[in-house]
């Protein structure tokens, strides 16, 4: 048995939306595994207090950067900030998203543009910046945070579900480009995680409704997620590509 299949020493990470809940829990386990990561996010606050946190009694270096990721220039220039910062960026979590809840009919064009525009749009930005030199070092990892709701979904969930959807089958395509540089390309799709989204949009009784549909009966915790973020991370995931790891408590599974 490789010892090493979930040691990062030695590689760097970026994880957007990472001054926070799952972004948070997924740049800790990374810095935990030896990696060293810059996290962002629009707070500056948030992400001082966060990198301390991410870092505390560790070696690896933790790195953060004030970013919009709804602004495309302000995401060309995180991809650079990444590489200057740490050298390299070998792990790209892109995990920074929002939702706005909206019947088909009550859709307001400017909710719908800003959704694509961060949930969908800046990935794919971020992505393209930082492929080429993952190619000239023949070694990547690529992790769309996608979500239950882009294999499933929700009244009023419309934006939302069309671009968690759409990160699975952009997340298939780039595998199949950069297979052959031994890169991979994958989803992770969270099931009910209790971070600050869900507990901003739904009510007490929404969200009884979402743990009782589990089979674990529950809610997870942010942490919960950093072991699926480094199987696919690190070597112990080098040949799965294309595919999306549903992280539910067994959600999806119940029929009705």
């Amino acid at each position: 048995m490789n010892d090493g299949l979930f040691d990062l020493k030695g590689r760097a990470a970026l994880i957007t939306g990472g001054s926070k809940g799952l972004g948070k829990a997924m740049a800790r386990g990374l810095a935990a595994a030896g990696a060293d990561v810059l996290i962002c996010s629009r707070h500056e606050d948030e992400l001082r207090q966060a990198a301390k946190e991410i870092g505390s009694g560790l070696s690896s270096k933790v790195e953060w950067a004030v970013t919009d990721m709804g602004d495309r220039a302000a995401v060309r220039t995180l991809a650079q900030t990444a590489l200057d910062r740490l050298g390299r960026v070998d792990i790209l979590i892109n995990n920074a998203g929002t939702n706005c809840p909206q019947p088909i009919d009550q859709i307001r064009d400017e909710d719908w543009d800003r959704l694509m525009e961060l949930n969908l749009n800046s990935i794919m930005v971020l992505t393209r910046a930082l492929v080429p030199q993952m190619k000239e070092r023949k070694w990547g990892r690529i992790i769309h945070i996608s979500s239950i709701l882009g294999l499933g979904a929700k009244e009023a969930r419309n934006a939302y579900c069309a671009t968690k959807t759409a990160l699975v089958g952009f997340a298939r395509a780039t595998a199949l480009d950069l297979g052959p540089f031994n890169i991979t390309v994958n989803c992770i799709a969270p099931g009910p995680f209790l971070t600050d989204l869900p507990k901003s949009i739904l009510t007490e009784a929404q969200k009884k409704a979402f743990a009782d549909r589990t089979a674990l009966g529950r809610w997870a915790q942010p942490e919960e997620l950093a072991g699926p973020a480094l199987l696919l991370a690190s070597e112990a995931g080098s040949y799965i590509t294309g595919t999306t790891l549903l992280v539910d408590g067994g959600a999806l599974c119940r029929a009705l």
